[in-house]
């Protein structure tokens, strides 16, 4: 590894363990200081809050998570070496789960968990970054960035 493959290698493990999991301590880029990251925040969250419509016809927080979810899916098995997991993806289905029992709130939020560490991993293990590989890597973080905006703003029209 080079090193500006180096550099960044880590800038994208600390934007997405950022995002993720909250900054560690006060080095932050896209939080403050502070901020639970997506993971934390979605444990504050109950299932009746992620199955609210903010308006009729918008989507839930559910449906986001099970959005970002299906994503990180994909990259992991892309990491794993499918060639092209995209080819055959249904990002309409990813929208559909809108609404979440309390168990099944916990089951997603389980698999995001899951999702979210392995692309972490596999994003750690990399070291061969060309134009197309980073910037779909970095586009995870952005990617995700959105979803955990989009999100407060849901829990901040629920008064939350």
């Amino acid at each position: 590894m080079n090193t500006t493959d180096n550099v960044f290698h880590r800038a994208l493990s600390k934007l997405l363990g950022e995002i993720f999991n909250g900054p560690p301590g006060n080095e932050c880029y896209l939080l403050n200081p502070g901020d639970p990251g997506l993971v934390r925040q979605l444990d504050s969250i109950t299932a009746e809050a992620a199955s609210a419509r903010p308006m009729p016809g918008k989507t839930t927080i559910a449906a986001h998570v099970d959005h970002v979810r299906y994503g990180l899916s994909l990259l992991n098995r892309w990491a794993a070496g499918e060639a092209n997991p995209w080819a055959s993806a249904d990002w309409d289905a990813s929208w559909r789960r809108a609404s979440v029992s309390a168990e099944a709130w916990r089951t997603l939020r389980d698999a995001l968990r899951r999702e979210s560490d392995a692309w972490q991993k596999h994003a750690a293990a990399r070291t061969d970054w060309d134009d197309l590989t980073a910037a779909g890597a970095l586009a995870s973080a952005a990617h995700t960035a959105y979803h955990l905006g989009a999100i407060r703003q849901i829990l901040a029209a629920q008064g939350k």
